[in-house]
């Protein structure tokens, strides 16, 4: 297997396949990854969201608007408001910001808008009635793999496997066996899923925390980081899919996103119980 490492929106990127990645797709993947980082980053000066939030108004994305638009609306309305993409401002007051902050706000944390109030759709026209904040880590990355992958494979690049630090898309010709860490120890792991043609997702509290009780994850019903669970893996077929739902497992139970969305999952509740869909590929340890 030919292994091509880099990094690319803040972690590093893993993509492994049976011959060489040719330099010329290489150029196409980067580019791609680029494009999306200068649309979409929250911690660009020069992006179009970050231009949002200085000055409301009609702004024209490329065509991968919609497709995200569409999820993070469906998203957003099963977990009933719990999962949002404008949830960047109450990020920052816990202290994610574009400087790296990594210390809190005192006081409490702004209010987090209802989606609908604040962005709305035309085409590929987002508009903003007022200055907002958007942060769509909960399914960028993932989406951003879903890309990636699709380049790869149509330039013909074989027994593929993109992973960009934990959310993962394959396809090979035997199954792969990917470790689930435990959220409190790297060293260990919780279970194996088997993969060969599906995406896998996780998400933890511990991969971005700074302060006891302060992470990345937020309920944006509260504007609070998430405290119920610990630890989430989700297969999908799309790893966009899977990414949000790995996120939105945090503030929404998993039969309440079963009616919305085709996946498995195992999740690590606060108490430190492992649960799992009957389907769930692979085995989980006690």
């Amino acid at each position: 297997m030919a292994s091509w490492r880099f990094d690319a929106i803040g972690v590093p990127w893993v993509i492994q396949s049976a011959e060489e990645v040719p330099d010329h797709v290489r150029a196409e993947v980067s580019d791609r990854i680029g494009q999306f980082d200068r649309v979409y980053s929250r911690f660009r000066d020069d992006s179009l969201v970050t231009a949002i939030q200085d000055t409301p108004g009609d702004y024209e994305f490329p065509p991968d608007i919609v497709e995200l638009f569409s999820l993070y609306s469906r998203l957003y309305e099963a977990t009933r408001g719990g999962l949002s993409p404008v949830v960047g401002q109450a990020l920052e007051h816990w202290g994610y910001d574009a400087n790296y902050r990594l210390q809190p706000a005192g006081g409490t944390p702004p209010a987090i808008p209802a989606f609908s109030d604040v962005l709305s759709l035309e085409g590929t026209t987002l508009t903003a009635p007022r200055p907002v904040s958007i942060d769509i880590g909960a399914v960028g990355k993932g989406y951003l793999v879903d890309q990636v992958f699709g380049t790869l494979l149509a330039a013909g690049v074989d027994d593929l496997v993109v992973d960009a630090s934990g959310d993962i898309r394959l396809h090979t010709a035997t199954p792969e066996r990917i470790g689930m860490e435990h959220p409190s120890d790297p060293e260990r792991v919780v279970g194996v899923v088997e993969l060969d043609r599906h995406s896998l997702a996780a998400s933890g509290s511990n991969r971005r925390n700074w302060a006891p009780g302060v992470h990345h994850i937020l309920d944006a019903l509260t504007g609070l980081p998430t405290s119920t669970i610990r630890a989430s893996w989700v297969v999908a077929t799309d790893c966009a899919v899977a990414d949000g739902l790995a996120t939105a497992l945090f503030v929404a139970e998993p039969r309440a996103l079963e009616e919305y969305f085709s996946f498995q999952w195992a999740i690590i509740d606060g108490g430190g119980v492992l649960t799992h869909s009957a389907d769930f590929p692979g085995e989980v340890f006690a």
